[in-house]
């Protein structure tokens, strides 16, 4: 087949079949790649790709699903599908700029100079987009791409023009700057943190709320947080107290979209469907409300302060996810009924005052030979912890890189987390995963508030016997931190007014009844109770 014909491209688009999607994006990788060798002429090229777009997209879009589900390892099966994906946005970003190029003598798209400039940008974007999806590093140049794209329209002068566009679900158009503003967004969502279904989510949204941000070059008395971005650069957005102040630096201002965030929380409040709200078909009114309500801080408030400052730090921690091996590294013995010991001591440094909100005198802590005897019977049974590389800390959390070997974790999962100068384990989530080029695995965990102590939890049933006893922990109140005393249990366990059971330290049974869902992983729920009227007996 000559790919290097536009009309003949046109005339096999007609019998590519959707439903073979690796040989139909095969067909199109090769016809993209062949007519940007062969040069065609510039209207006809365009009429080629516009005729193609439906097309081409929903090809990478299913050819990503394979990879979209869990971070993706450089050398794994699927990373040649990402490599496919990738290099066909960016022979499509490259077409529409030959195309500009081509036809700048001629004159005979001038009134197609937006649509040109909008589509380059938005295929450049999608580089960067499935890096994210993947959870991969940004490779050098993709953001120095997209800058350059959005660049090249401020200079023409059409950045703000809007263009139709079908893909666009909400607004069927998109200029230039909505356009690379929608990336813009997504990088604020902390992507790496997302599951397939938010970050699917997230960018839709970018480009349902694209509109109600804007970029200007007024940096004057700035709060040092203030999101801005360096179109010379080959980076996302940052603080701009980090960023040199060139003539190229720009501001990042989403304080109209604070407004319409704010606004779609409250018609969610009254019952409206999200899906009437621009915002699909297939998000719940909890689970977006939950998500949107994290982005209203970046998104909304265009800010990047953290809680608690982070610090480099060197040494390793121990983590594992194994739920047996948690509770091991908390309580010191294998979750069994009805026995449950309290660990000892407290932890020091960072973590006191974490756990109790204000520095604490530094605990006598339990004897090394003691300590080491846990670790080699842990190691006995299996539920030894995996060292991973400590890069940097705060009170909230470590960034953490994983080593040969060590145990994958998932987004949102409840980890055991001993810090190196610590006996103590402390219960922490997984908030981000991001795998480097060279393939090393970078991890940010979250640590939830509080000396966790083992306990023993079951739902109560009001018909047949009580289930057995399963692992869960309390943890306890923290003034300082404005934190309530609340409960991990086996997630999906929560459900407003269901009561349970809980065991601690070999006391009776205590009743409880669940108030508030804290915080939901994929594999636990951290809860607020209160006693239930009817203690068990």
């Amino acid at each position: 087949m000559n790919f290097r014909n536009p009309a003949d491209c046109l005339n096999l688009l007609r019998h590519l079949h959707p439903t073979d999607v690796v040989a139909t994006h095969a067909t199109l990788s090769e016809m993209t790649a062949d007519l940007l060798e062969a040069m065609p002429a510039p209207n006809q090229h365009l009429e080629l790709l516009e005729a193609a777009r439906d097309l081409l997209v929903f090809t990478q879009t299913e050819m990503a699903r394979r990879y979209a589900a869990h971070p993706l390892a450089p050398g794994s099966a699927d990373h040649p599908t990402l490599v496919r994906v990738v290099s066909l946005w960016k022979n499509l970003a490259r077409s529409y700029a030959q195309i500009s190029r081509d036809d700048a003598g001629q004159g005979t798209l001038d009134d197609q100079r937006a649509l040109l400039a909008q589509r380059r940008l938005y295929c450049a974007g999608m580089v960067v987009l499935e890096y994210f999806r993947a959870h991969q590093e940004v490779p050098r140049g993709c953001w120095a791409e997209i800058h350059e794209c959005y660049a090249a329209a401020v200079q023409a002068n059409m950045e703000g023009i809007r263009v139709a566009d079908p893909l666009n679900e909400v607004w069927k158009a998109q200029s230039t700057r909505e356009a690379y503003v929608s990336v813009l967004l997504v990088d604020l969502a902390n992507p790496y943190g997302r599951d397939e279904r938010e970050l699917n989510w997230i960018l839709r949204w970018a480009q349902r709320f694209a509109p109600y941000c804007s970029l200007t070059t007024d940096l004057d008395n700035q709060k040092a947080n203030v999101y801005a971005v360096d179109l010379g650069g080959d980076r996302g957005l940052g603080p701009i107290g980090l960023l040199p102040r060139t003539s190229s630096l720009i501001r990042f201002d989403g304080s109209a979209l604070a407004s319409q965030i704010r606004g779609v929380l409250a018609q969610f409040k009254q019952g409206v469907k999200p899906a009437s709200l621009g915002l699909g078909e297939d998000c719940s009114r909890d689970a977006g409300a939950r998500l949107l309500l994290s982005l209203y801080r970046p998104w909304g408030l265009s800010s990047s302060g953290r809680r608690f400052p982070r610090r480099a730090a060197e040494g390793n921690v121990a983590l594992t996810g194994d739920w047996l091996a948690i509770g091991f590294g908390v309580g010191g013995m294998v979750f069994e009924q009805p026995r449950f010991e309290r660990p000892r001591g407290n932890v020091r440094e960072d973590i006191s005052l974490l756990t109790f909100g204000e520095r604490v005198p530094r605990a006598d802590p339990p004897s090394i030979s003691a300590f080491h005897d846990r670790q080699r019977e842990a190691e006995r049974l299996g539920l030894a912890c995996e060292p991973w590389k400590l890069l940097d800390q705060s009170v909230g959390g470590f960034r953490v890189e994983q080593t040969p070997g060590a145990e994958r974790v998932g987004h949102h999962q409840l980890v055991g987390v001993r810090p190196h100068d610590s006996e103590h384990m402390l219960l922490g989530q997984i908030s981000w995963l991001m795998f480097r080029n060279d393939g090393r695995l970078e991890a940010g965990v979250h640590l939830l508030s509080g000396m966790p102590r083992m306990a023993a939890v079951r739902p109560v049933v009001t018909q047949g016997r009580l289930p057995a006893f399963q692992q869960g922990f309390a943890l306890p109140a923290n003034p300082a931190l404005k934190t309530e005393a609340s409960l991990i249990l086996p997630g999906p366990w929560y459900q407003r007014g269901r009561e349970i059971d809980i065991r601690e330290d070999d006391g009776a049974p205590r009743r409880m009844r669940l108030t508030k869902l804290m915080l939901r992983g994929a594999n636990f729920d951290q809860v607020c109770f209160e006693p239930a009227a009817i203690s068990p007996e």
